[in-house]
C-alpha cells in the first residue's frame, strides 16, 4: 500500500484541504493511505485552534485522511523551521515509508528542493549572520541571502506554503531521511486571503465563524456536520481572548529565568517581555510594546502563548516523544498495524496507556494534557471548560 503524509493544521478543514487529499490519490492511486501530522489544540499563529484537535481529526478522516497523528504543541506553536522539523520527525517516526505531500504556490518540487539545498549551505548561514548583525529580522536576513544566492528562485520564500515546503525539504535532508517529496499546486485564495471561486482561506472561515456567519459553501459537508455539532455543544469557535487574563497573570508572575527559557528569547527579547509583560493591561498591548522592526508579530504572539502553556526552548529540541492517534478508519488501522512493528516512538491509541510512558515521553504527554486543560478554558460555553479530557478521550474511529 502506498502511504503519503501531510503536515497540517486544518484550522478548520476546508475545500482546499480536501482538494489536496483528492489530488494525492489522483496522482498515486485510489488505495493510497493518507497520514496527517496535525497540530494539536494550539497552532502556529500563536493561538488556540478554532475547534478542538479531536473534532478536527474526525473531520480530516471523514474528508479523505486515513490516520491523524497529533503534532505536539511545542512544535505546532513554533517557527516554520521547527514546525516543519517536528512534522517531518513525527511522520518519520512511524517507520512507514512514505511520500511527503504538500500544497505549494509554485507547484515545482525540484525548484523547492534546490532552494532548500542552497539555504542549508554554510554560505547562506554566513549571509544570514551578517544580516542579523545589521539589526534586521531573521526573515529579512534570510530573504536577503536568498536574493543574493538564488536570483529569481528566491521568490518562493515570499510565499507561505512554498516557504514551509522548503523547510520540509531541509528537515528531510538534515535528518538523512529516505522520504520523497511531492508538491501540488495550491488551490483557492492566498494564505490569509478572502473567498473566491468556491474556496475560502482558513483565516476567512475563522472570521466568519466568529461572526456567526454560514461557511458551509467553503467547507466539505462531512466536516460541516462536525462543526455544527461542536458549535451546538458550545465547544466552538474557541477564542484566545478568553485566555487573556490567564496570559497576563502568567506574564506578570514569571521570573527572569522563566522568560529566558522561552523559545526565541534571544537578542534581549526575554528582558523586553519581562518589562512590558508586567506593565501593560492587554496581551496586544504587551506585544505592541515589545515589537520592533526586527521582530515579527507572529513570533511575539507565539512567545506569549508559550509563556502561558509552559513551553520552553528545551521542549522544542529533539523531536516529538510519542505518536498519539487522534482518528483513523479501516485503511488507517492497517497503517497502524504496520506502525506497531516499525515505529521508533511509542504509539498511543488509549489515553490510559500514556500513564505508562517512561521518562521524557511521559513528561511530554503530561505537559500536553495540561495545555489541553488550558485550551478548554477558551470554549464559548462555560460548562465545556472542564479539564481532564486528554486522559479520557480516545481516537475517533470512522467506519
Amino acid at each position: 500500500m502506498k502511504v503519503c503524509g501531510i503536515i497540517c493544521e486544518y484550522n478548520p478543514l476546508h475545500l482546499g484541504h480536501q482538494a489536496l487529499m483528492t489530488a494525492v490519490r489522483d496522482r498515486f492511486g485510489p488505495e493510497t493511505a493518507v497520514i496527517c501530522a496535525m497540530s494539536g489544540n494550539f497552532v502556529q499563529r500563536g493561538e488556540p485552534a478554532a475547534v478542538s484537535k479531536w473534532a478536527r481529526a474526525e473531520a480530516a478522516v471523514r474528508c479523505g485522511a486515513d490516520l491523524v497523528l497529533e503534532l505536539p504543541s511545542p512544535f505546532a506553536v513554533s517557527s516554520a523551521e521547527r514546525f516543519a522539523r517536528g512534522g517531518v520527525a513525527l511522520l518519520a517516526a512511524t517507520g512507514v515509508p512514505m511520500t511527503l505531500c504538500f500544497g505549494s504556490e509554485c507547484g515545482d518540487g525540484e525548484k523547492l528542493r534546490r532552494v532548500a539545498q542552497t539555504m542549508s549551505s554554510d554560505a547562506a548561514a554566513g549571509f544570514i549572520s551578517r544580516g542579523l548583525k545589521k539589526g534586521v529580522s531573521y526573515a529579512a536576513a534570510m530573504q536577503s541571502a536568498a536574493d543574493a544566492m538564488l536570483g529569481e528562485d528566491a521568490a518562493v520564500l515570499r510565499n507561505p506554503n512554498d516557504l514551509l515546503a522548503v523547510e520540509y525539504a531541509k528537515a528531510v535532508a538534515a535528518g538523512g531521511l529516505d522520504m520523497e517529496l511531492a508538491a501540488f499546486p495550491r488551490v483557492g485564495p492566498a494564505h490569509d486571503g478572502d473567498a473566491g471561486d468556491g474556496y475560502a482561506s482558513a483565516s476567512y472561515i475563522r472570521g466568519a465563524l466568529a461572526a456567526g456567519e454560514d461557511v458551509s459553501a467553503y467547507v466539505p459537508e462531512q466536516a460541516m456536520e462536525i462543526y455544527r455539532r461542536e458549535m451546538a455543544a458550545g465547544r466552538m469557535p474557541v477564542d484566545i481572548t478568553r485566555l487573556e487574563t490567564a496570559m497576563l497573570y502568567r506574564l506578570r508572575t514569571m521570573t527572569a529565568e522563566d522568560y529566558a527559557a522561552l523559545p526565541d528569547a534571544s537578542e534581549g527579547l526575554d528582558a523586553r517581555f519581562e518589562k512590558f509583560g508586567r506593565r501593560e493591561s492587554t496581551v496586544e498591548g504587551v506585544i505592541d510594546a515589545v515589537k520592533t522592526k526586527r521582530y515579527a508579530r507572529s513570533r511575539l504572539r507565539r512567545m506569549a502563548l508559550c509563556a502561558l502553556l509552559g513551553i520552553t526552548a528545551d521542549m522544542q529540541e529533539g523531536g516529538p516523544k510519542y505518536l498519539r492517534v487522534l482518528a483513523f478508519n479501516s485503511r488507517g488501522q492497517s497503517v497502524l498495524r504496520r506502525m506497531r512493528l516499525t515505529a521508533s516512538l511509542p504509539v498511543i491509541t488509549k489515553p490510559a496507556a500514556a500513564k505508562l510512558l517512561p521518562g521524557e515521553a511521559g513528561a511530554a504527554f503530561k505537559a500536553e494534557t495540561g495545555m489541553d486543560d488550558i485550551y478548554a478554558l477558551a470554549c464559548p460555553e462555560p460548562s465545556q471548560r472542564g479539564g481532564g479530557r486528554s486522559w479520557t478521550q480516545g481516537p475517533a474511529i470512522i467506519e
